[in-house]
């Protein structure tokens, strides 16, 4: 069997293949057509042509080209039966199965299967960033990076969902979004087997297994197991808010925060929950806002904290939870220096001195400090009692009137 080809060998394939078409033509002499490919006349023939505003310099480059309209895929994958539209994504996919990692870094003795992933990696020790933006001067490490940052101040999506016709800025974004119409969870958790869509969140997941914390924050020396938290704990020493919204100019850190703004501005709620539509009509904003909702009903609670075995229905709330064990107050507030667990407590007491009201009853006019003060004064218009006991039955308004009410079961 044919060895394949290993992707330095390819690389200097490229070199010499280059060097022999640049003495032949240097100018672009074939045009994408968007025909198949037994339909085409590659000598300048303009009959039946329909520009993409593509121009290659070769032949072989155009008949390469077109295999992005056709969709063409002709090199499989023996192992998972992946195609590929040329030879060399084939055999770069093919060192996924092994474990063999030829390239490896001098300085930290890291290995990597790609030779384009080791020079990309080498920039870390470097700490150079070459590729600067000159819209905002931010700087960057490898042009990839470059390139899909400027796509947010063009706003241009070139990734297209053919489903739902929603847009995306990067084509992993898309790949990322098509199982959302499949269902499909292809990668499993070898150790709790909990399935995911795509093999970004398996990674993200399995460091969740992982006592280990390797990204320490170098003001605070709080360390993180993934990459991208350790980005967005950074935010909080620099105060940096990236992504802002186009109506009003507020900011936030992360996007997700923005988009679920956005909606905001249009009002519009599109999750309605079927189990209190009678009571209530509870409609929500945003699909996460939907499903946490939907653990009042199911009384599920899947995060559990390892020190008292506590359980919480929210991620953040079991984080908040957490603080009480280590005793951590790493939120201070400016006026009085008095510290918190967490940034919301802190918010919170700072209305104190600011003495502000800015949430109101559309009912009576009356204000709170906080939207939780508001949404607890709103059933009492409503006579809504959301909580209920699994003893007896009797509801109530407030989650701490039914932890209160339930030590009368138990004695406590």
């Amino acid at each position: 069997q044919e060895e394949p080809e290993l992707p330095h060998i390819k690389e200097e394939q490229d070199k010499q293949e280059e060097q022999e078409y640049s003495q032949i033509k240097k100018e672009p002499v074939d045009f994408c057509i968007s025909q198949d490919e037994d339909q085409l006349d590659l000598k300048r023939d303009k009959r039946h042509v329909q520009s993409c505003g593509r121009s290659c310099t070769t032949s072989k480059g155009l008949k390469r080209h077109i295999k992005i309209h056709t969709g063409e895929k002709p090199f499989s994958c023996k192992e998972c039966s992946k195609s590929f539209s040329r030879n060399y994504r084939l055999t770069r996919h093919m060192s996924t199965h092994s474990e063999e990692k030829p390239f490896s870094c001098e300085e930290c003795h890291k290995s990597f299967r790609r030779s384009s992933r080791l020079k990309s990696h080498m920039l870390t020790h470097t700490r150079e960033k070459r590729f600067s933006c000159t819209e905002c001067k931010k700087s960057f490490r490898n042009s990839f990076h470059f390139k899909c940052h400027m796509l947010t101040h063009t706003g241009e999506k070139p990734f297209s969902c053919k489903k739902c016709n929603k847009t995306f800025s990067r084509k992993y974004h898309l790949t990322r979004h098509m199982s959302t119409h499949t269902d499909e969870k292809p990668f499993s958790c070898e150790e709790c087997h909990k399935s995911f869509s795509h093999s970004v969140l398996l990674i993200s997941h399995m460091s969740n297994h992982l006592k280990e914390r390797r990204f320490s924050c170098t003001e605070c020396n709080k360390s993180f197991r993934h990459i991208f938290d350790l980005k967005y704990h950074m935010l909080t020493h620099t105060g940096e808010k990236p992504f802002s919204c186009k109506l009003c100019s507020k900011s936030f850190r992360r996007k997700y925060h923005l988009l679920r703004h956005t909606s905001t501005h249009s009002g519009e709620k599109p999750f309605s929950c079927k189990e209190c539509h009678e009571k209530c009509n509870e409609s929500f904003r945003h699909i996460l806002d939907f499903k946490c909702h939907m653990l009042i009903h199911t009384g599920q609670k899947p995060f559990s904290c390892k020190e008292c075995s506590k359980t919480f229905s929210r991620n953040y709330h079991l984080k908040r939870h957490m603080s009480t064990h280590s005793g951590e107050k790493p939120f201070s507030c400016t006026e009085c220096h008095k510290r918190f667990g967490h940034s919301s407590f802190l918010k919170c007491h700072m209305l104190i001195h600011t003495g502000e009201k800015r949430f109101s009853c559309t009912e009576c006019n009356k204000r709170f400090k906080s939207i939780s003060y508001l949404k607890c004064h709103m059933l009492t218009h409503t006579g809504e009692k959301p909580f209920s006991c699994k003893k007896c039955s009797k509801a109530f308004s407030r989650n701490s009137h039914l932890t209160r009410h339930m030590s009368t079961h138990t004695g406590e």
